[in-house]
């Protein structure tokens, strides 16, 4: 497999005509995409022989953690001496159906994807691996995958769920409105946004959810928030899927002049933002972290290929770490820049 390696994908961010994509060192962006950014290169996504060449397709690069860990694995496979494309398709299946038939037309080693739709893009993995191409699948139990890394997606909203009805049990004399910005467009986030709307309506009874929306991105967030507030403005809590989201509400919440000591915004991620705002004494009180931060992440998929692409023996479904960050635990994950 073509040299023993080290490991997984980065560049610079291509964002989507009928493909988005990024490309680091010498990899070619795949035919039919368009570049976002003024610094984006392009070149032979084949590349060098002796080395390994990884194709990588995610929802958004506009989410922070997404980014976060594509710019950390790129330094990992530059300093491997593999070479890496990586795309986001916007959360559409075909699309990225699309980006992993250009993955196998160049001849990757591996692929690392984290689904649109679980269903659509299966077939087109199953072709991938019948050329020999390595799959590593991020967040989704799929069939055509030499390792699924997985979380429990009902559990975790449980999670945020808990640290949001625990909030509105000690701050809130166990009754406010509660807001849900969820993502139903991404099927694992549907049993997340599941797992926290029944914790809070389990935890904290008497609270009630006034509103939901979608919400995955910063600006989505905003947008959703600054909404849902003009239409109930004594909400108290906004429980997120993820960290865009809630930092996109935290910052609404403050432009809106709604920030007070009992309002409280919870999620996942535990974006560098969201720690940020925590570590400011803003909206944002708690978030349930994923195996870790950009970095930390970037290292575990980093060691999972490199058993992959070294033809390591290896579990197909592994499941990732999750615990709450908050006021308590903060100075544990997070220093000031």
């Amino acid at each position: 497999m073509k040299r023993k390696l080290v490991s997984i994908l980065l560049c610079a961010v291509l964002s989507l005509g009928s493909m988005a994509g990024c490309s680091s060192g010498s990899a070619q962006v795949p035919a039919g995409s368009e570049s976002t950014g003024s610094t984006a290169q392009s070149a032979d996504a084949s590349a060098s022989k002796d080395g390994f060449t990884i194709g990588m397709t995610v929802n958004e690069l506009t989410n922070q953690i997404f980014a976060s860990t594509c710019e950390n694995l790129d330094k990992m496979v530059k300093d491997a001496g593999g070479t890496l494309t990586y795309l986001e398709c916007k959360s559409n299946a075909s699309t990225q159906i699309t980006q992993i038939e250009n993955f196998i037309s160049s001849g990757v080693d591996c692929i690392i994807i984290q689904p649109a739709e679980a269903t659509a893009i299966d077939n087109a993995l199953k072709q991938a691996m019948d050329a020999g191409i390595k799959v590593f699948c991020w967040d989704e139990d799929i069939q055509n995958a030499d390792i699924c890394w997985l979380i429990d997606n009902y559990d975790l909203g449980k999670k945020i769920g808990a640290a949001a009805a625990d909030w509105i049990n000690g701050q809130c004399g166990g009754s406010a409105e509660v807001a849900v910005l969820n993502y139903p467009q991404l099927e694992i986030l549907v049993e997340r946004g599941k797992g926290i709307e029944d914790a809070i309506k389990e935890q904290a009874p008497d609270a009630k959810i006034v509103a939901t929306a979608s919400a995955i991105t910063a600006t989505q967030g905003m947008d959703a928030t600054e909404t849902i507030l003009q239409a109930h403005p004594d909400l108290k809590v906004i429980a997120c899927i993820g960290g865009g989201g809630a930092t996109g509400a935290n910052e609404a919440v403050k432009a809106s002049g709604k920030l007070t000591d009992d309002f409280g915004v919870f999620a996942a991620d535990c974006t560098q933002e969201e720690m940020a705002a925590m570590a400011n004494d803003e909206s944002n009180r708690g978030s349930v972290m994923i195996t870790g931060d950009g970095k930390a992440i970037a290292a575990e998929i980093f060691s999972w290929a490199q058993k992959l692409l070294n033809g390591e023996s290896v579990e197909k479904k592994i499941y990732r770490d999750t615990f709450l960050v908050n006021q308590d635990n903060l100075s544990q994950y997070y220093t000031a820049q």
